[in-house]
């Protein structure tokens, strides 16, 4: 399988952000609403550099057109003292078997002697627009080997049990000065969704002088899998996906030139960093919302796909 895409450019940009945001638009992740709209739910930050979760609606017609913008966070930050007390982001927005929406998102909390910590929460919403947590503890904690960070960026509902697909860190790579978390990614399921196991299946590993690899993104596509990712080199300089295809989700063969993308030009939102591609189908077409630059800083572009 070798993807070709059409870009279309920065859709969602520092000029159209929420009255309660200043700028970014991290992570963003789409789901069809109705046959009307696709939500795309991104993390936005205050001037502080703490991130709420919100969303930007676009025309299921023509994703280029932006319908609104959310009034209010869907998800606010935690309470003081909890794993998400210092920005949350996505995650993953599914539909599970009994109409709910459930958000797995990502919860940031500062400590004295790591960079930060990243652990998974769960809330879940009946409309898509208001949604509340489960538990202010997380669903998906550190476990041995992961004891930085444990972030689920991916879930689906198979065959009666919840599989999810995430990122593992246990260290801190350190360029230039500054530390970066260390991770790669992993798999495990749970009956309920809500209580998973300490332990998982390592799937896609670091290659090379890659430090980093995480934030799957997980199909099934012709009855086989299909993740795209975002990996990190120790220079410090690259931030750009790789796709990898799988049998059963667990094992997993990384195809990254099958990826089909490139970075934009000089001038271009995605001139130096591509990442975080996360796709959608709607009215016969697949697309794709993605960010550019320094994580999403300028908002989040899209593209099309077309082979």
């Amino acid at each position: 399988m070798q993807f070709k895409w059409r870009k279309r450019g920065l859709v969602f940009s520092e000029n159209e952000m929420p009255s309660w945001a200043v700028g970014g638009a991290l992570t963003p992740t789409p789901i069809v609403i109705d046959e009307e709209r696709v939500r795309v739910f991104c993390g936005f930050r205050d001037s502080e550099g703490i991130s709420r979760i919100g969303y930007v609606d676009l025309s299921a017609l023509d994703p280029r057109q932006i319908l609104g913008v959310s009034q209010t966070p869907v998800l606010d930050v935690g309470r003081p003292g909890c794993f998400d007390d210092n920005g949350v982001i996505l995650g993953d927005v599914v539909r599970g078997p009994d109409g709910q929406f459930r958000m797995y998102y990502v919860g940031f909390q500062l400590v004295k002697n790591a960079k930060f910590l990243a652990f998974t929460g769960l809330a879940t919403s009946t409309d898509c627009e208001v949604f509340t947590r489960v538990s202010e503890a997380p669903v998906l904690d550190r476990s041995d080997g992961a004891n930085m960070i444990r972030a689920i960026h991916s879930a689906r509902f198979e065959d009666g049990e919840w599989r999810v697909w995430y990122a593992a860190g246990d260290g801190w790579e350190k360029i230039g000065g500054t530390d970066y978390p260390q991770y790669n990614i992993w798999h495990t399921s749970s009956e309920d969704g809500v209580n998973f196991g300490s332990s998982g299946e390592l799937c896609v590993d670091n290659q090379g002088s890659e430090y980093r690899i995480g934030r799957p993104s997980v199909y099934l596509w012709d009855d086989k899998y299909v993740m795209f990712y975002t990996k990190g080199s120790k220079s410090g300089l690259d931030y750009f996906p790789g796709v990898a295809f799988s049998e059963n989700g667990v094992v997993w063969q990384r195809q990254d030139s099958r990826l089909g993308l490139a970075l934009g030009e000089n001038g271009e939102f995605d001139s130096r960093h591509l990442c975080y591609p996360r796709m959608f189908t709607i009215k016969g077409k697949t697309w794709s919302v993605y960010n550019g630059n320094d994580m999403g800083k300028e908002g989040f572009g899209l593209m099309e796909l077309i082979d």
